[in-house]
């Protein structure tokens, strides 16, 4: 089978500092990939090197089994890219963008009507006059008009409201159950989880995990904080393996880190006792890292 996407140990360095440092990668048709890592991790350098945009240092890239170093034109025409910091041109409408990409693909930006619809964009107006989120459904547009092969979208929802993020997710849906693949580079934990199957974690520009999205959702990290109606009950979360640092603030207010997929169980502990306040975060994705994913960290367990 030819592989939408392989690396191999693929490496690019600007001068003395690191970009990303042989990363290795097999993606299939048909998959939803999840590229998932703090910003600055080297997400981004890796989608230039896949586009042949930037020219590697060490490794290669190959898109649909072609190298990407020799016929980087061919396999981007192929290719739908949604760039994580858009840059457009600031005097024309949306409407120009859209019929000048279509020339460029020699195909019709009526295609480009569907998307503009459902995303409630108005390509009348000039980019200068848009918004950061109008300005990411117009990339959106562009990179989903032409119904590519291959999605490479990094950060695809930034800048957009809680609506248009799940709009977007449900195009994406569509379009993979059409038989697209998906690359989707992300620093936000939801949004990978919510689409994609498999993920690969980038740390510091090395490749430091790849697993099913289940192991992901295993690895979720909360911040749990609870003020009682009176004192904090003793041994409140014996038994429950995933709840750690607990600790008690005063006489009624406790703290805990909650791993795994365990919130179930902790909600109904709590359902026991009167509550004055409740808290569930997210942890921030830096620190997953530090719990799972730091040198020296076990195979998958906390440090």
């Amino acid at each position: 089978m030819t592989h939408v996407i392989e690396c191999d140990a693929l490496t690019k360095s600007y001068g003395a500092n690191r970009g990303i440092e042989e990363v290795t990668l097999r993606i299939e048709p048909g998959t939803t990939f999840g590229f998932l890592g703090p910003n600055g991790a080297g997400k981004t350098t890796t989608i230039r090197c896949l586009l042949g945009m930037l020219r590697p240092t060490g490794g290669e890239a190959r898109v649909f089994g072609e190298r990407v170093t020799l016929d980087g034109a061919a396999i981007r025409k192929r290719i739908g890219y949604v760039a994580g910091d858009v840059r457009l041109y600031e005097r024309e409408t949306g409407r120009w963008h859209i019929e000048h990409i279509s020339r460029l693909r020699a195909g019709s930006p009526r295609s480009a009507d569907e998307l503009i619809d459902r995303l409630e964009f108005d390509p009348s107006r000039k980019v200068r006059e848009l918004s950061k989120g109008n300005k990411q459904k117009l990339a959106l547009v562009l990179g989903f008009m032409h119904d590519p092969e291959l999605l490479v979208l990094d950060e695809p929802t930034s800048g957009l409201d809680p609506l248009n993020q799940e709009t977007v997710f449900d195009i994406v849906g569509e379009r993979v159950s059409a038989g697209a693949t998906l690359f989707l580079s992300s620093h936000i934990l939801s949004e990978v989880e919510q689409v994609c199957e498999r993920v690969g974690i980038i740390r510091e520009g090395r490749l430091v995990a790849e697993e099913d999205v289940g192991g992901l959702i295993s690895k979720r990290v909360r911040d749990l904080a609870v003020t009682f109606d009176g004192d904090v009950p003793t041994g409140l979360f014996d038994g429950i393996d995933g709840v750690t640092s607990v600790a008690v603030s005063g006489t009624s207010t406790l703290t805990a880190r909650v791993r795994g997929d365990v919130v179930d169980a902790v909600v109904k502990q709590l359902a026991h006792h009167r509550l004055a306040d409740l808290s569930i975060a997210h942890a921030k994705l830096e620190e997953v890292f530090r719990e799972y994913y730091a040198p020296g960290a076990g195979e998958g367990e906390p440090r």
